[in-house]
């Protein structure tokens, strides 16, 4: 009974040692907590202190004087955003050819996928700013530790390591700054290439139309020329004409139809990269719209110049290179100066697993700073190739700003004049036409020579197709000037929501 009850009280102080033991341990770890704590909350404190701390100039757009006004508009409109400027010509196929682009152009998906990784690059470059937490577990048996030991024995380590640069000097933030210039840079090149896109499409379809109607107007023609010649043909075999007469109908029937395969050869090469721009193997494209259907007199709201500057895609991605290049020069600057790097490790080391968490916490906190001391002017002239980048920039920007202008008034100044040229070759081709008929009429009749019969067929086979050329030049015109005011029209913050999501889309 007395050894069993002394094992009863031995036990008892067992387990008051171990609850003491327990509870010491506890302590301990309490304690080392709340020095952690106090050292974190003491850095984020100084954080704080040092968030309005940055090295460089904040960016400032550049003052560029614009007129009032375009020249060949008087124009006060606004800008309607929502517009799909393509879906005013009211044709069906052009609006199903652009919505093909806009989904499986290839060079459009690689631009998304650009956009993507400049978004990624950016969360990559805020990452920067936090602490690194890494975590490393070894264990070991032996009898060497740099040198033999008498006995073997084991080693188990569990540590977890902590490593932080504190932006003092707002190099990180600058690094963001840039990072960010380069995410908008590249979606607004994104917004730039799907404008030219849609651009390419509309011009390469109304092409495509001209050259069908030119194959009409040579076919029309190759049968009047000869219908023509079979006559001449009969009046040399009766000796009525003489055998030049025979001469210059073959030339001009054999001139029409020379222009045939020419245009059936343009017409195929036209569909051909037509269908690679909506992502397609190269096919026939069927249509039967004539370019005469087209509406080629849509309503333009151009607006002013100084709101091109805020949607012009191009205009908006040269000033991000601008802001990001601002933003490197900060960063040049900031890297003469000292950085600050602290350090920490926690963990617990033991040589037996048993007593692997109780044998109390292994603990350490330090600070670093290095300095810039001598390194040849490196960094002084780095600072300097920063500033120079950004002047650079700055005539970049100004270029986009006046090539946007002048695309504007290049694209009006066209469609104003080359509307009086289709005036111009309607009235010559109505006239060319009649002149052929009359002169016709006066060869059948032995009143005039079929020299002049043969000129009122060539002008009157030419102003046809320059006809045609010049239709399809003002709708080539109208879609140089809905690209040249930015496309859709956009605001600087739809554009940038479209980009974004655009980086998404995947190729069906």
């Amino acid at each position: 009974m007395r050894r069993n009850g002394t094992g009863r009280q031995h036990w008892k102080k067992k387990r008051i040692d171990t609850n003491v033991s327990i509870k010491m341990i506890n302590q301990q770890f309490n304690k080392t907590n709340m020095r952690i704590f106090k050292i974190f909350f003491s850095i984020v404190l100084i954080l704080i202190l040092l968030e309005g701390c940055r090295i460089g100039k904040n960016y400032s757009r550049p003052d560029i004087a614009v007129s009032d006004t375009f020249r060949f508009k008087v124009d006060t409109s606004t800008v309607n955003t929502e517009i799909k400027w393509w879906t005013m010509f009211n044709d069906s196929l052009l609006d199903t050819l652009v919505r093909y682009a806009l989904v499986n152009n290839n060079d459009l998906l690689i631009a998304a996928q650009n956009v993507e990784q400049a978004r990624l690059g950016l969360k990559v470059q805020k990452a920067e700013m936090l602490p690194k937490f890494d975590m490393s577990a070894s264990g070991s048996r032996g009898n060497f530790a740099g040198f033999k030991l008498d006995d073997v024995s084991n080693n188990f380590t569990l540590t977890g390591s902590l490593s932080w640069e504190i932006d003092i000097w707002g190099k990180y933030r600058r690094m963001n700054e840039a990072a960010k210039a380069q995410w908008l840079s590249t979606a607004y090149g994104y917004q730039f290439l799907k404008i030219s896109l849609i651009s390419s499409v509309a011009t390469t379809y109304f092409r495509l139309l001209e050259y069908r109607k030119k194959l009409e107007i040579s076919e029309s023609t190759y049968e009047i020329r000869k219908k023509s010649l079979d006559i001449i043909k009969q009046r040399f075999d009766a000796g009525i004409v003489p055998e030049i007469d025979y001469n210059h109908a073959q030339i001009q029937m054999e001139i029409a139809a020379a222009f045939i395969p020419y245009y059936k050869r343009l017409i195929a090469q036209t569909e051909n990269y037509l269908s690679v721009l909506i992502g397609q193997l190269p096919q026939s494209i069927e249509d039967k719209a004539s370019i005469e259907e087209v509406k080629a007199n849509p309503d333009i709201p151009v607006g002013l110049p100084a709101e091109l500057l805020a949607r012009r895609p191009d205009v908006l991605m040269a000033e991000q290179e601008l802001v990001g290049q601002n933003a490197f020069i900060g960063v040049a600057q900031a890297d003469r100066l000292p950085a600050i790097s602290l350090t920490g490790l926690f963990g617990a080391a033991s040589s037996e697993l048993s007593s692997f968490f109780t044998g109390g916490a292994a603990w350490s906190i330090g600070a670093g700073l290095v300095s810039p001391l001598f390194h040849w002017r490196q960094k002084s002239n780095r600072v300097k190739i920063e500033r120079s980048r950004y002047e650079a920039a700055i005539h970049n920007y100004d270029n986009a700003v006046l090539n946007a202008l002048r695309e504007v008034e290049d694209a009006l100044v066209a469609i104003e004049t080359l509307k009086d040229e289709q005036d111009a070759y309607q009235r010559r081709t109505d006239a060319a036409i009649n002149a052929m008929k009359l002169s016709g009429q006066r060869y059948d009749r032995g009143v005039a020579n079929y020299i002049e019969y043969l000129e009122s067929q060539r002008q009157a086979f030419e102003s046809q197709l320059e006809l045609t050329a010049v239709k399809q030049q003002i709708l080539s015109s109208y879609i140089l000037l809905y690209k040249a005011l930015g496309g859709g029209w956009g605001t600087e913050e739809e554009m940038n929501a479209e980009a974004t999501a655009g980086s998404g889309k995947k190729k069906k």
